[in-house]
């Protein structure tokens, strides 16, 4: 059905940590090539902040991210999950998980390449 549903999202302190979720419909767990999560702050343009290139088993993160979000993937449960470690308040926004269907020529960051998108989960971190 090309969907995908996003979970986890909250408030958190400074310092605190959440597990995000999206879990992807068969159609596109079985095709996809990149995986990726994605957020948005009101006001600022949708961002990539990580994500899973299956052929490779390789992953991406933004530099802003790196070092406190993993990515990864649980095959059995058609899921992608985004581990927040050490949360800021410029962590918050809009989270939102994507998904490729074919190669394609953009980059990982570029939302463009990206043909299916979730409906996002509100992430807010608190000082």
């Amino acid at each position: 059905q090309g969907q995908l549903v996003e979970s986890g999202g909250g408030s958190v302190q400074a310092g605190g940590s959440l597990r995000l979720s999206c879990t992807a419909s068969g159609d596109i767990y079985s095709s996809y090539n990149i995986m990726a999560w994605f957020r948005q702050a009101p006001g600022k343009e949708r961002e990539a902040v990580a994500a899973f290139w299956r052929r490779f088993g390789s992953t991406y993160y933004a530099d802003s991210v790196k070092g406190r979000f993993t990515i990864s993937q649980d095959n059995a449960k058609n899921t992608m999950t985004l581990q927040m470690n050490s949360l800021q308040p410029e962590d918050t926004a809009k989270y939102y998980c994507a998904a490729d269907s074919r190669p394609s020529a953009y980059s990982w960051v570029n939302r463009n390449r990206y043909n299916y998108w979730g409906q996002g989960t509100q992430v807010t971190v608190s000082s």
